[in-house]
């Protein structure tokens, strides 16, 4: 409890000092302001509630080295093909660099970049993933996981490790199946229409 001293010496030190005013109105302004916090939970919503629609898994990863070779094709593929694809003969019609990535971003944009590719008419490229040299343990992380990511996706045809001036055993060539559209002009092209 304050004493009638107190209050005394309250209110003499208040003299002179105004009240603020409030209006009668409530600050519907103040309520639409979004905190940083209130995105970060929103999008995190937003995540959880997207299904994750990449069908590369992270399963048992066989560890490469540094100078370990990456060369898969489907069965199919002609001999010919393979040998051109792997001497790196074909163009690299696109380009994506892994380095500096973990392998959760890795898988996502392997998997967007792959996607983008087939939906442009993208055949044949080059995925930049890095020989794992400054690693402790020389052990090739992400190559390792790429060797096991790309047969998992049915239009990727086959896939070679680089020649050297492409980044030799830090880069993969792939070739990628023919769009619908690309198989039909063949057709169109080859049955004398």
């Amino acid at each position: 409890m304050t004493t009638k001293e107190e209050r005394k010496q309250f209110l003499e030190e208040m003299e002179g000092v105004k009240p603020i005013r409030k209006p009668d109105r409530a600050d519907v302004d103040a309520s639409q302001r979004i905190t940083p916090g209130q995105l970060e939970r929103r999008r995190a919503a937003v995540l959880e509630a997207t299904p994750d629609r990449n069908p590369l898994t992270v399963t048992e990863v066989g560890w490469l080295g540094p100078s370990d070779e990456l060369s898969f094709k489907r069965d199919g593929i002609q001999h010919g093909v393979f040998k051109k694809l792997r001497l790196g003969q074909y163009p690299i019609e696109a380009r994506l660099d892994l380095h500096r990535m973990t392998v959760e971003e890795a898988r996502q944009e392997v998997f967007n970049f792959l996607r983008e590719c087939m939906r442009r008419g993208v055949r044949s490229g080059l995925i930049m993933h890095g020989k794992g040299e400054r690693n402790p343990d020389r052990i090739a992380t992400i190559k390792s996981h790429l060797a096991v990511w790309l047969p998992q996706l049915p239009d990727v045809m086959a896939f070679h490790s680089a020649q050297k001036h492409h980044g030799g055993t830090g880069a993969v060539y792939f070739m990628l199946r023919k769009s619908p559209e690309e198989r039909e002009r063949n057709r169109e092209r080859f049955s004398g229409h």
